[in-house]
C-alpha cells in the first residue's frame, strides 16, 4: 500500500485539472486493486440536499445524481461516516448500479468540516474490503480534500 500511496500522491500533486487528477486516481485504483470494479466520486450538488456524479472508472451508471439519505451514498451524505455493504443485497436501502456488484465501500470526504463528498466503490466480490482498504481510501480522501 505504501508504494500505491506514493503513486497516488504523484497525481494529486500534479499540476492537472482536478478533474483529470481525480479521474487518474479512479483508474489507478481500478488497475491495481483487482476487487475494485467501479470506482468513482460524488460530490455535493451546490446548495441542494443532493450529490453529482464525478469523475469515475467502470460501467455506465444512471445514478448521476443521488439525493441525501437515498442508497449507501446518499447515507454516507448524512451521517459523514464510511459504510461499508459487504454483500448489498442484504441491505435495505441500496440503489443498484449493476446486477455484477455485490459489495460496497463508500468513504466521505470532508473540507473545512463539511462533508462535500466521497469515493465510492462496488465490488463484484462479496465481502471483499478490508481495514486496509478503509485505511487506503480514509488517506486518499483526506489527500482529495487538500486539492479541492
Amino acid at each position: 500500500m505504501v508504494e500505491l500511496k506514493k503513486r497516488l500522491s504523484v497525481i494529486l500533486e500534479s499540476p492537472q485539472d482536478t478533474n483529470v487528477k481525480l479521474l487518474k486516481v479512479c483508474q489507478l485504483l481500478d488497475r491495481e486493486i483487482s476487487y475494485y470494479n467501479w470506482t468513482g466520486f460524488y460530490f455535493k450538488n451546490g446548495d441542494k440536499d443532493e450529490l453529482a456524479l464525478g469523475p469515475y472508472v467502470g460501467a455506465v451508471t444512471d445514478h448521476v445524481i443521488i439525493p441525501f439519505g437515498k442508497g449507501i451514498c446518499g447515507q454516507v451524505a448524512v451521517s459523514g461516516e464510511t459504510f461499508v455493504v459487504p454483500d448489498v443485497h442484504a441491505q435495505d436501502n441500496y440503489l443498484s448500479c449493476s446486477i455484477d456488484t455485490k459489495a460496497e465501500i463508500v468513504v466521505p470526504i470532508f473540507k473545512d468540516g463539511e462533508n462535500i463528498g466521497q469515493i465510492d466503490i462496488d465490488s463484484h466480490s462479496i465481502d471483499p474490503f478490508t481495514k486496509e482498504d478503509e485505511e487506503l481510501l480514509n488517506w486518499l480522501c483526506e489527500e482529495v480534500a487538500k486539492v479541492l
